[in-house]
């Protein structure tokens, strides 16, 4: 469960300056939860410090700390010693393209409220942007850091790398700012590191390259060339999206599934490669493993967490068998709706930009591809009593390379926000075939009004608070702007909802944005202006997908000068 020796010899896995430095760093951190306690600690700091001088030496000095533990001072004067402070390794470096107020932005928000408060969302992207620093490359045995090519756009707070699925939404709100330039930089990134590695790591670190994130490389593509129209990049980046699609078909993702009239289908699930503590969240990830007893209980624990880790959605009840059990963990076993819509939307992508290119025999295979995925989704994970996706889980001990059979009490009938994300597919269609036809959407969509998720400021991510951060109450950009983008799309009362729900949501980030001075990573959504909570880490601020979820909705659905933007503003009824 070790990351593949491809994988490993790109990334530094196999490399002993890399793997000494993550082995030291791991060291530190628990040094110092020793020394500080386990409040407010976090230990994805530690595995993020640049080293300043020699591996040896430092490990060296760790070792001479006092014990049983140095005191806070002792660890301060270590750390400052022996290394950098974490992020030191990406400079800052103000977007070429970035403009005050572009010509061209957002042309249909007519609120002047509105429109200050877009143009300071826009002017976030400066102090998110960052250059990898020279020494990263020079020096990989000194940086957890990746190097990368070009600028890039993190998060913001703790996430200082560029994450995989975040960039989705970065690029979307880069390109309604008019930053073409910095959008591109993105995914030249993310297929540098494809094509380093074999599949886009979650983040730009050396402790990430054991898994990947949701799949949206191909979307950003598609996104750029919508709004250049530059063949020429399409030209550039497009041999490398097949790599992309053959990782998640390959064995360790890929599942097949015979439905009740004996018809195979290929499905895919998530499974990092690894089956140890996540180095970034080590010491949470041993405490909890602490629960259970044989090693390999634990390592199949650690395995469940990092592909937990590998959908995004760390953590959620989605994924347990108890959902107030982490130990229950059985990520492996998930066929997931959203995995399936968004290597749906590769397929598809793909085929449409080689049709482009001129490469019309990898567009046929890939749109034949799509078909059949489109067939196995509505096959295997449609449930047409609750009208709408749900995940699929594998018995526990099944034969994971078998064919398995499909059985309806497999369904997981618990409601998430993802069971609505295929909707999604209808905004990106072949032709005049949408992924569901009018009337299915419109039954999703009465569904989802029905569903318990739709909340004062936007659509809740389950209906289950177990603390988790993607849990109830909380409501995460992308699940709303995936949702929305695919109703307004599926027919005129389709539409009034999407718009209903960024209306929602762009009035939280501006009230939660007024009374802060921050756009929040996550918001609770039964309260208009509350940021959110939970999970295993302080609520972060930036923030790199609701920035560009809220630019994008803006963009899409305007703001007439006499809407209300502040809370109080009328809302349209759902029913």
């Amino acid at each position: 469960m070790a990351p593949t020796a491809s994988a490993a010899a790109a990334g530094g896995g196999s490399d002993e300056g890399a793997s000494a430095l993550l082995g030291l760093l791991q060291r530190v951190q628990s040094e110092a939860l020793r020394a500080l306690g386990p409040h407010d600690f976090d230990p994805k700091f530690y595995v993020d410090l640049p080293l300043a001088t020699d591996e040896r030496a430092a490990d060296a000095a760790l070792a001479a700390l006092p014990r049983p533990a140095p005191s806070r001072a002792e660890l301060d004067d270590f750390l400052s010693r022996y290394f950098g402070d974490p992020g030191s390794d990406l400079v800052p470096a103000v977007p070429p393209d970035f403009q005050v107020e572009p010509r061209g932005f957002l042309p249909r928000v007519h609120s002047p409220e509105a429109r200050a408060w877009a143009l300071e969302v826009h002017a976030l992207w400066k102090p998110l942007a960052r250059r990898v620093a020279p020494d990263v490359a020079a020096r990989p045995d000194r940086h957890t850091l990746l190097p990368l090519p070009g600028g890039v756009v993190v998060p913001g707070s703790r996430f200082r790398e560029v994450y995989y699925w975040d960039s989705y939404w970065v690029v979307r709100g880069l390109l309604v700012s008019k930053m073409y330039d910095t959008a591109k930089a993105i995914v030249l990134n993310l297929v540098y590191l494809l094509e380093k590695y074999g599949f886009v790591p979650n983040g730009a670190r050396s402790y990430y390259i054991n898994r990947s994130q949701p799949p949206l490389l191909s979307s950003m593509v598609l996104e750029v060339y919508r709004a250049t129209r530059d063949v020429e990049f399409v030209r550039k980046v497009f041999p490398s999206l097949p790599k992309e699609h053959s990782f998640w078909m390959s064995d360790i993702h890929n599942v097949a599934i015979a439905d009740n009239h004996g018809q195979v289908h290929n499905l895919s699930r998530y499974q990092a490669r690894w089956n140890k503590p996540r180095p970034e969240s080590a010491t949470i990830d041993e405490e909890l493993a602490s629960k259970v007893n044989s090693m390999a209980a634990k390592e199949k624990l650690y395995s469940e967490i990092a592909s937990t880790a590998e959908s995004g959605w760390d953590f959620s009840s989605r994924w347990m068998r108890n959902s107030s059990d982490m130990t229950t963990l059985a990520t492996t076993c998930i066929i997931p709706v959203d995995l399936n819509t968004f290597i749906f939307k590769m397929e598809l992508d793909i085929g449409a930009l080689a049709q482009l290119v001129g490469d019309n025999a990898t567009s046929e295979k890939f749109l034949k591809a799509s078909r059949a995925r489109h067939i196995a989704i509505d096959s295997i994970l449609w449930n047409s009593e609750m009208e709408q996706w749900l995940d699929y889980w594998l018995p526990a001990d099944a034969d994971r390379q078998g064919v398995h059979e499909w059985k309806s009490n497999l369904q997981n009938r618990n409601i998430f926000a993802s069971n609505f994300i295929p909707l999604w597919l209808n905004a990106y269609h072949s032709g005049s075939v949408c992924f569901a036809d009018e009337a299915k959407s419109k039954r999703v969509m009465v569904s989802l009004k029905a569903s318990g998720l739709l909340h004062a400021a936007g659509i809740a991510t389950s209906l289950t608070n177990t603390g988790q951060q993607w849990d109830f109450p909380n409501g995460w950009a992308p699940l709303q702007h995936l949702i929305a983008e695919g109703l307004l799309h599926s027919g005129s009362e389709a539409k009034n909802l999407a718009e209903d729900i960024a209306t929602r949501w762009v009035r939280t980030n501006y009230a939660a944005y007024k009374s802060t001075g921050a756009m929040h990573e996550k918001y609770n959504v039964t309260a208009c202006g509350e940021s959110g909570g939970g999970g295993e880490y302080k609520p972060q601020t930036g923030f790199g997908w609701s920035n560009g979820v809220v630019l994008s909705f803006l963009e899409e659905f305007g703001w007439p000068e006499d809407k209300e933007i502040a809370c109080s503003g009328k809302v349209i009824t759902t029913g």
